[in-house]
Parts: structure tokens; sequence; C-alpha cells
């Protein structure tokens, strides 16, 4: 078995594409990731937003809202990256594009919603110096030039403020589109055309809001107007209006429309409005949408259309379901967008146009291969923590993502930009994904134990943290796919109903069909420490709360994993408390023992490394053969993170004393350290290395937890360390 799981499009087959074709090869995998911080490390906060690259694909830059400014990079042909400086502008950078050595960078410096203004500030890449700037008498969103480098539009929003009469269009001064001729890299500011979009929309018609903007061979420019759900065509030289039309609505079924910490898939939505964001050309005559939604729409999915206006495909449900079975899906926006297709990339690489589709809150981009009529869906690629924009430079087969979010000051990962190379016969991600349950998604998300099946080999069983507290679920897993593969969710209930006041982290089989799952409880939230026992079929058959010494003691962090030594009255369960409680020593963790056929309680100590930021504790216990092993780690990410490691502890160790007493201290040995496969998908280090089981073969499995892709890049890494 190979250590990385890889995604084939077989292991997709079943989500509504259509008919797959002859899979395009090479596949893109991730090949660097450039924290955006580096640019500009005095900046309390610094983002990558929108992202453009030389024509020669030698550097990229990208606006950069929080810091004020735009930052360049290096990009070297094998994906390598340096840190080319940092330029701060007068005002609020909202997008950038690139003619020759300059660069284009649309400038907000509006006082107010109702005294919007801006500029266009052209810069000189290779001096970082604005050489000029022409004045655009409103709020710039989107820039783009003409593929000929010849003219530059720029949507002039004029946003309205939400917080006004509820954000209700109309909200005057209306936006519009500025034209411009270039040549040579210099910007004619004279010849400015104010294109009037007023009078087309049937949605706040007085009051359009044009959000991007984007040129085709032939000099036409498509404009999306997001908040009035329309689509314009046009003449780029003159502005004329080609055509005009509704972007229309689309009914949704099988849809999770409730935010109450489940994935249901049950709902339905009637007429939502599609209110495009992105769009881009496929060819003259064609182009996409990413139909994000910022009024009252969001159709959680991508359009291709014609320019008359016609319809050539919409992709419907089929994000939102691929979304959920590589546990991406944000169930915090379950209300809202979904997944939130906002950013859209299309380039041709070899015969192949592909189009690259951006989810912000799912923080994956979708690659689909352009076929004239129903595209044909790719890979998925990971993407750091809220894309926003991408770049494509065929020349040297890379891809280039721009991650907005900065949570540094939080203790998270800052904005990263991230490239990809296409050169994969297999890609690396996804590492686990999960079957169709009929014409739903078996969703899951936030994988905190793991426990293998005692006799088939490649069969594993995973539970889910309390971010689902609604459905507490173990999970079937088959590892002997590639990529691993969820087949079945058994729902965890009490009196046949989703229990609740449960945060699962670990399992352990009960040697009679059954589980043993621990609970790390949380006294103010009315959470219990506790153990339960349940049937095959996830029926809660017992509940045995921690005794009286432990709770005297115990802290927020508690339970996070179990593990079963010997078989029937001999069966002794082994629970990893993750940090010290209050009669600790700094340094020292309980490994608490249960037998459930006494109720005899125990525990001995174990010592923890030392850790160079933050705190370290215990994510797993899994006993194998006579050894107990533990999963120990740090709660650092990307650089900061040191400790990630697997360590041992001989069976004739845990000898449990009374709870309250001298606790023996055991010793440990390293056994594996997991930060090269945490760093071979070429991101920022996870933080939680949460799981560990070895299979009835003595394979030993790995897995992260992505925390239901709050505040996280979503990503779940499930490898194989090999025969333990």
């Amino acid at each position: 078995m190979s250590l990385f799981k890889t995604i084939s499009l077989a292991a997709l087959s079943s989500v509504s594409f259509g008919p797959m074709a002859a899979m395009a090869s090479p596949y893109f995998d991730r090949v660097n990731s450039f924290p955006v911080a580096q640019n500009a490390p005095e900046a309390e906060e610094t983002s990558s937003e929108i992202i453009a690259a030389s024509e020669d694909g030698s550097w990229l830059v990208y606006s950069d809202s929080p810091a004020g400014g735009i930052g360049f990079i290096g990009l070297a042909e094998d994906g390598s990256t340096e840190a080319k400086g940092f330029l701060a502008l007068d005002g609020e950078p909202t997008s950038v594009t690139v003619i020759g050595e300059h660069v284009f960078a649309g400038v907000n410096t509006s006082e107010s919603y109702t005294a919007p203004s801006g500029h266009v500030a052209v810069i000189n890449a290779m001096s970082q110096e604005i050489v000029a700037t022409c004045d655009l008498g409103g709020q710039p969103d989107s820039i783009a030039a003409s593929k000929d480098g010849s003219m530059l539009a720029v949507a002039i929003e004029n946003e309205r403020d939400e917080d006004l009469n509820d954000g209700v269009l109309p909200q005057e001064p209306a936006g519009f589109v500025s034209l411009f001729k270039v040549a040579d890299g210099v910007l004619d500011c004279d010849s400015q055309i104010k294109v009037d979009l007023t009078g087309l929309a049937e949605v706040g018609g007085s009051d359009p809001e044009p959000e991007f903007v984007d040129f085709n061979m032939a000099g036409e420019l498509v404009v999306t107007m997001q908040e009035n759900n329309h689509l314009v065509v046009l003449d780029g030289a003159t502005g004329e209006v080609k055509n005009h039309f509704s972007a229309g609505a689309v009914d949704l079924a099988n849809v999770d429309t409730e935010e109450e910490r489940a994935f249901t898939f049950d709902g339905s939505l009637d007429a939502v409005v599609r209110e495009p964001d992105t769009v881009k050309w496929l060819d003259n005559d064609r182009f996409v949408t990413a139909n994000e939604g910022d009024y009252e729409g969001g159709s959680r999915g991508f359009t291709i259309w014609n320019k008359d206006g016609s319809i050539v495909w919409d992709s419907g449900m089929s994000v939102d379901h691929l979304v959920a079975r590589l546990g991406h899906y944000p169930e915090k926006r379950s209300g809202n967008k979904g997944s939130e297709p906002e950013g859209l990339e299309v380039a041709k690489f070899g015969d192949d146009t592909l189009i690259f589709v951006l989810l912000e809150r799912a923080s994956l981009v979708l690659v689909y291969k352009d076929t004239g009529a129903e595209p044909e869906f790719i890979q998925a690629l990971p993407s750091g923590i809220g894309p926003e924009g991408a770049v494509a430079i065929p020349s040297k087969n890379l891809l280039a993502t721009a991650n907005e979010v900065d949570l540094r000051e939080d203790g998270g990962a800052g904005s990263h930009v991230m490239i990809y190379a296409r050169n994969a016969e297999t890609p690396a991600y996804p590492q686990i994904i999960s079957e169709m349950d009929g014409d739903r998604p078996i969703g899951w998300t936030a994988l905190s134990g793991l426990v293998a099946d005692a006799e088939v080999a490649g069969k594993l069983y995973a539970v889910n943290d309390s971010f689902l507290r609604s459905q507490p679920s173990i999970y079937e897993i088959d590892a002997t796919q590639s990529p691993a593969k969820i087949v079945r969710r058994i729902g965890v209930t009490r009196d046949g109903a989703p229990a609740q006041k449960l945060d699962l982290e670990g399992i352990t089989l009960d040697g009679d069909g059954g589980f043993w799952l621990a609970s790390e409880g949380r006294t103010d939230r009315l959470t219990p420490h506790a153990l339960y026992h349940v049937n095959s079929e996830g029926e809660i058959k017992e509940e045995i709360a921690f005794p009286a010494e432990l709770l005297a003691v115990e802290k927020r962090f508690g339970a996070e994993g179990i593990t079963a030594v010997g078989e029937g009255d001999e069966m002794v369960l082994w629970i990893a408390i993750q940090r010290e409680w209050a009669d600790d020593a700094k340094g020292e963790v309980k490994l608490v023992s249960y037998t459930p056929a006494t109720g005899e309680w125990g525990a001995v100590r174990y010592p923890l490394d030392q850790g160079e930021k933050g705190w370290v504790g215990l994510s797993e216990i899994t006993a194998h053969g006579d050894m107990i092993y533990v999963v120990e780690r740090d709660n650092q990410l990307a650089d900061n993170a040191k400790i990630k490691k697997l360590y041992a502890i001989s069976m004739d160790q845990m000898q449990a004393a009374p709870l309250g007493g001298e606790l023996p201290l055991v010793e440990k040995t390293e056994v594996h350290d997991f930060l090269p496969e945490m760093k071979a998908l070429n991101g920022f280090v996870l933080d939680k290395i949460e799981s560990f089981a070895i299979d009835a073969s003595g394979e030993g499995f790995a897995m992260t937890d992505n925390d239901g892709v709050d505040d996280h890049s979503g990503e779940t890494l499930f490898f194989s360390i090999g025969k333990m």
C-alpha cells in the first residue's frame, strides 16, 4: 500500500458530473506554499486576495487589502518562491492585473458609501514604484486587461452599505464600468469611457453594482452585477452594450439548509438566484460564472453560459455534495451559501481548457475540463484558508492561488499563496473521501478517533467530535482503497435519537461487535467526562461517568483516546487524558484505566515532551501486541509545529495504581515522527494529528482533525506508516 492515499476519477464517479471521459493527465499537485507575511513582516494583518502573474511567469503580484498594498513573489520553474517585497498604496487595493512590466491596481479611497472614490495605480514591477495614477470617480472592484494588452477595464462597484436599511437596493450612487486605452504599458487617463449600466437589471436597476469583468479574445467584456443578479456583454473598445440578461434562479434538492451541526442534505431550495461573482470567458462565445451570491442568492454552484444568455450547463448541488464527501463542507454555512463558489480561473494547458472553481468557505479548488457541454471533473485541490483569487501559468505548468484569511492573531495560520504543478500521474489529495448514500453524500468532518477491525485488514472505524454535536457518528472506513473511503455512517443514539452532550474523541472495540467510546467533557457546557458502551448499531447501552476522584481535579482537556487490552472479564480500557489536570505535575498527564467487569479505576503517569511554544498533550492511545502506543503533539502549526510523534510504552509498565494516590511513571520510546508525512503535501503543517490505529495485518494508520472547516483549511490527512 502506498504511503499516501490518492484520488482517481473512479472514486468520484458517483458524483453527478455525468459520464466520465478519458481522464485528463497529468494532474496538479501542490508543490509550495508561500506565507505572505514574509513580504510585510511589520503588518499586524496581511492577506493575499487577487493574484496575477508576469507574462513569462517569473513573478506574481497580489493585492493585500488589510496591509494596504501589493506584494511581489518571485516564481521559479519548479514552483519555488521568493519574497520580492511589498509596496504600500494610498488606499485599499481591490484587484491587480499585469501588462508587460507594469502592474495595474484598483485602489479604493472612499471616505464613505455615499462618497465613493478610487483610482488606478500603475506600478513598474521592476522598480516597484508608482509611475502613474488615473482617477476613477468611484470605488473600484475588479480590474482586467484585454488579451493583447491594449485595453483596461475596471468594475466601479460603489458597493452598498449592508447596515443601511438592511442593505436593500437601491443605494446610490450607481456603479459603472470604466474603460481605458493602454499603449506600451502607459495608461491613457484621458481615454476613459464610463459605461452606464443603469436601467438594465430587474433587481435594483437604478443601482447597478458591477462586480467582476473579463475580456475575451475578440475584445468583448463580460460584466457580473452580483447584487443585481445580472450579466452584461460590452464592446470593450466602445462600451456599447451588446447583450444583457438576468442570471436567473435555480431549484435545488437534497440541500443541507440548516445550521444544526449535522449533515442532513434533506432540504430543498426553490428559485435561488445565482448572483454571480467572478466570471471568465471559455472562448469568444461562452463564459463561466461562480455563483457566490451576496445579497439574496447564492446557488452553491457555477454555470456555463452562451453569451446570448442561454445556459450550457449548471452544476446544481454537485459542488456541495462533492465537498461534503471530501470532508470540507462548512456546516456553519448551511443556512447561507454552503461552500460558496467565489473565484474562477480558466486556462489552456496543452489541449485541455481547464476551469478552476474556488470555494471560499470550503477552502478547495475544484478542477474541471471544458468539453463544450457538461464539464468533466478532474480533481480537488486543497488551498489554504479562504481562496480568493487564482492565476494559471500554462507556460510553466503551474497554478497559483491566493488565500486571504489571516488567523495569526488567534494562533492560527496566516494567508498563503499556494503553488501547484501539473506533472503528477495521480493527485496526492484527497487521502480520504466518503461514498454517496443514495442521492445524498455521507457528510463527515472533524474526525477525532480511530480503531481497526480485529479481523479484516484495512477496515477501520472513526468518530467525529462535538463539532457535529447533533450527529455523533461512527464511520466505517475501507483503507484498502486509494483514497481511503468512508463506506458507512453509524449514528450514535440514545433512546432512538441522536445522542446529545457528547464530544467523542476515542473509539475501541468491545470484543462483541460493539464499541466503547470516550467523550471529552466540558463542565461549562454540561458535557460529562464519560465512557459510552454502544452496540453495533450505535445505540448507547451503558454510560460510565468518570469517578469522583477524577472529577474532583478535572479540567476541560479530558479524554482524547481509548483502547482495550484483554478480552471478556479481563478487558481493561485505557483512556488518554490530553493535558495536565489539577493534581498533575507540569509535563505529566494520566493514562486512566477502567475495568468494565469490576468497575475499578486506576491510572499511571505519562511524561510529555517539552514544547517550544504553546502546550503539549496526547491525542490518541492504541494497544497492539505487547505495546501501548500514544500520539503526542503540540498545538502549533506551520513552522512552529515541532512535536507530532508516536510513542510506545511496554505493556508490562501499564500497572495502574488507585486514583488519588501516588501513580507510577511510565517510560516511553519514540516510534515515529509524523512531521514528514504532514509536510508531504507542501502546505503548512496542521496542528492536530489526532488519530492512530493498527489494523489486523499490523499496518499503522494516522489521521488529522480538520476542526469542521471552522477557521481551518479543511484538509484531512489519512496515511499509512507501514507495518508496526
